[in-house]
């Protein structure tokens, strides 16, 4: 392509002007300069548009998808990822003692309630958790029973369980489980609850799992690594490629799209605030990688663990079926001991007979 990131969005600085204001100021200086080499260059290229913008950041996926002043953009989203028309009616408090009760990778989480009287959490994680199944199921329970009492208080005596509507959960990993490694040509995954008979109930519970690796695996792999699909896909490139070139791509394909951009590239234009953010970012991301890290460590040693328990039971049993085995060659030893000293007693009763 021979348009750049600048041809659509002029207030792009250079790396001269950036550089030039970070070492103009002490602050920033030596916030700049406590990074490592790879850090500095991967701010520069954000804010330069060198590499293209990263959604990825807390602070820019809050600001691009805000349900509160730009609802219309997660109805779309939720829209094409449920396969349904949705609209946000109200944003919901989070669940604030489950985020503070484990040391977080989760970029954004929002919870919405929807016009039809459903309930949908979206997340983003930038390196999915152990146990995605498990942990969506907890949470999506926990946000089905808050509903429950919250409709059953406001309804009192006119509740019925007919009022109660469907919980989504929608995950979207930038770095996913191993699970969703062993499909890598599928990156959506819908799950929801069905009988065995054909017999349908509506059990309330949904969930779409996104694997934004997987997808750009995918995307890299086509023959025109840069043609966009759908709008979808147009989304969710957005959220996860930072190539410049598919950025031009995507504004090309779906020019509303450039507004989203232009919003970010604005926030680009205060570098000392976004060297602030950029540096939360690092230091949460560098804390809670180091957590994930001994969290897979002391699951490897309980599966290690568990192995070796494993090898020691087995090892009893041959042992025990050792035992076992010479209990009964013993066994045999005395009976064949007991006949060689009968044959040796007829032996000599018949020597004492023929003298």
């Amino acid at each position: 392509m021979t348009k750049k990131l600048r041809d659509y969005f002029p207030m792009l600085q250079t790396r001269e002007a950036i550089l030039k204001e970070i070492n103009n100021n002490e602050k920033m200086w030596g916030t700049f300069y406590s990074w490592e080499e790879e850090r500095q260059e991967e701010f520069l290229d954000f804010c330069t548009g060198a590499r293209g913008v990263k959604v990825m950041y807390e602070f820019v996926s809050k600001e691009v998808l805000n349900p509160e002043s730009t609802p219309e953009r997660i109805d779309e989203l939720l829209s094409l990822l449920l396969k349904q028309e949705v609209h946000v009616m109200e944003v919901l408090p989070n669940d604030g003692t489950r985020l503070a009760d484990e040391a977080s990778l989760v970029i954004m989480d929002i919870v919405v309630q929807l016009s039809d009287g459903s309930i949908a959490n979206l997340e983003i994680q930038k390196i999915g958790y152990k146990f995605p199944g498990e942990r969506s199921a907890c949470y999506s329970a926990d946000l089905l029973l808050r509903q429950y009492k919250r409709v059953r208080s406001e309804r009192k005596k006119k509740f019925s369980y007919k009022d109660i509507k469907d919980v989504y959960t929608i995950v979207l990993f930038e770095n996913s489980p191993e699970e969703f490694k062993k499909f890598p040509d599928v990156y959506i995954h819908t799950f929801g609850q069905k009988s065995d008979t054909g017999i349908e109930f509506n059990l309330l519970q949904k969930y779409v799992f996104v694997a934004l690796d997987n997808f750009k695996n995918i995307q890299h792999n086509k023959e025109n690594k840069y043609l966009i699909n759908s709008r979808l896909d147009a989304w969710i490139a957005f959220l996860c490629m930072d190539d410049p070139e598919m950025i031009v791509a995507i504004i090309e394909q779906y020019p509303e799209f450039g507004a989203y951009y232009e919003q970010i590239y604005d926030i680009c234009r205060n570098i000392e605030g976004v060297m602030d953010m950029f540096s939360k970012e690092l230091q949460e991301l560098d804390r809670n990688t180091v957590q994930l890290m001994i969290d897979e460590m002391q699951e490897d040693l309980k599966q290690k663990g568990k192995a070796l328990d494993l090898i020691n039971q087995e090892l009893d049993e041959k042992n025990q079926e050792l035992y076992e085995k010479s209990k009964e060659l013993d066994e045999k030893n005395q009976k064949l001991q007991a006949a060689l000293a009968r044959i040796r007693e007829l032996e000599g009763e018949k020597k004492k007979e023929n003298h």
